[in-house]
């Protein structure tokens, strides 16, 4: 956790917490885990079953990443998911990020290993997507802290 606390100070991480408005229930969360060298971030998230397919997930997306770009002046953003999770790659879909590589057997989860998809998106690019981004209804709360 002291890891995690002094890399929040440095920029290296930022954490979100994603708040369901109506009930300020939390239902996920949000990160950017920064490289500075690179200026370039990696979007990671979780959001619990129950609120799976509601579109919490995108609507988040959208926001941490207009964040990245506008906020912090990243240069890029990606993403990775299990091949077998793909209403996970469907968001980073949605934000504009375009599929770069599988990778069979990437990552060792409860003893199996499974197929990895990577996406992202270029600064270039975000504008461009800024603009098709779909209209939400402003359905969660973004809070930023160290989860």
């Amino acid at each position: 956790m002291e890891r995690i606390l002094k890399a929040a100070q440095k920029g290296e991480i930022f954490s979100f917490a994603i708040v369901r408005k109506v009930d300020e229930l939390l239902i996920g969360c949000m990160s950017l885990r920064v490289s500075k060298t690179d200026n370039e971030a990696e979007l990671a998230y979780w959001i619990g079953h129950p609120f799976w397919g509601h579109g919490f997930a995108t609507e988040a997306a959208q926001t941490i990443v207009q964040f990245g770009f506008v906020g912090l002046q990243l240069n890029r953003i990606y993403a990775a998911a299990m091949t077998k999770n793909p209403a996970s790659y469907k968001v980073m879909s949605k934000v504009g990020m375009k599929l770069k590589d599988t990778i069979p057997t990437h990552i060792l989860k409860s003893g199996i290993y499974e197929d990895i998809v990577f996406y992202d998106l270029h600064k270039s690019d975000f504008r461009v997507v800024l603009h098709n981004f779909s209209v939400y209804m402003g359905t969660i709360t973004i809070l930023r802290g160290v989860i």
